[in-house]
């Protein structure tokens, strides 16, 4: 067993070894991962952040030794804060964009140092382990606002329900496992929604009682959330109504103050 970190801007994550599988995550540059098991085209992971298993194109992976995947575990890793940072391959003098919430490893004095490779970073950088208010969230969440729905998507040009919460939460210095059902898991319910704050989650299940939505609270009336595309919908003790289809979209399970 070895590891892996991510140096492209973003991977798509398969569920199963093969092209044409869904995407279920995505890895953005500095993410860090252990190996599975890898074919002669791809490689399953573990990532480490969130303990999620995928697949990647072994074109995509890079392996680092084990101290780097250890030091990057322990140490505060800084993000890029904006939503779109631009990093230079030091040796090569190539230059590419990063999403935000992409991870840092080894930054100090404006270089990420990643074994051997070092890269150059122009952009802001936030530490994770700060913990940012209720009106942060909501700013930051706001940065994604007509972001389109992608299925497994974490980035603006493209995001799913749980990755944009997990993105959100992760730049305001709180760490959520990836899927909706699994975030569900995370904080203390509230009894009754007029209890819930601004950066509260609020979940939504289907009719078998499977929670299969996830989004942040704006206020006591609305909600912002992936559906389609990052937007603001009114919300109520019954769900999100959508405010174009004039129509309840998603039913309210359980609202959780992380």
């Amino acid at each position: 067993m070895y590891n892996g970190i991510c140096l492209l801007s973003a991977v798509p994550c398969r569920k199963e070894a093969s092209s044409t599988s869904e995407m279920v995550t995505q890895l953005l540059f500095g993410d860090h991962y252990t190996v599975k098991e890898q074919t002669e085209n791809w490689v399953q992971i573990v990532t480490a952040y969130d303990n999620y298993e995928c697949w990647i194109n072994r074109q995509q992976h890079n392996k680092i030794s084990e101290a780097t995947f250890k030091k990057i575990g322990t140490e505060n890793t800084l993000m890029n804060a904006d939503l779109i940072g631009m990093i230079t391959n030091k040796s090569t003098g190539v230059k590419f964009p990063i999403p935000m919430g992409a991870t840092l490893p080894g930054y100090s004095n404006k270089e990420c140092k990643i074994d051997d490779k070092v890269f150059i970073f122009e952009g802001n950088a936030s530490s994770p382990g700060v913990k940012k208010t209720s009106d942060e969230i909501i700013q930051t969440a706001k940065q994604f606002l007509n972001a389109p729905y992608l299925w497994g998507g974490k980035t603006f040009m493209g995001i799913d329900c749980s990755g944009f919460t997990q993105i959100v939460y992760k730049l305001n210095g709180y760490k959520l496992p990836r899927d909706a059902y699994q975030q569900a898991e995370s904080g203390h319910p509230l009894s009754f929604v007029e209890e819930a704050q601004a950066g509260d989650l609020a979940f939504f299940d289907n009719e078998e009682g499977k929670i299969i939505h996830v989004g942040i609270i704006v206020n006591s009336t609305e909600i912002i959330h992936a559906s389609g595309q990052v937007r603001i919908d009114k919300f109520d003790h019954y769900g999100i109504f959508h405010s174009e289809n004039k129509k309840y979209s998603h039913m309210l399970r359980v609202i959780k103050r992380i």
